[in-house]
């Protein structure tokens, strides 16, 4: 497989990872989880209750994401650097 094919094939994987998250917030505003989320605050704090909601909501399907991502970067053998590498490196390393 071409460096080519592997870059198309990547960027296909990470157009379908964002497509997953899109259709993942649909899913979940249609399931009323950001209503009810909402409704406990109160209306002086529906922003940041929403704001709340949302990351909270989102954050498996980022997680999934980011493994997902990983599998097909190991799988097409696509090295790089991630940011988290450095940041939780021991010293010295």
């Amino acid at each position: 497989m071409t460096d080519h094919q592997k870059k198309l094939l990547h960027h296909l994987a990470v157009a379908g990872g964002f497509v997953f998250l899109i259709l993942w917030f649909y899913f979940g505003r249609k399931t009323g989880f950001l209503d009810w989320a909402v409704s406990l605050a109160p209306s002086s704090h529906a922003g940041a209750a929403l704001t709340l909601a949302i990351m909270i909501m989102m954050l498996p399907a980022f997680f999934i994401w980011k493994y997902i991502n990983r599998l097909v970067e190991k799988k097409l053998d696509i090295s790089g650097r991630y940011y988290e590498d450095d940041v939780y490196k021991k010293p010295g390393e």
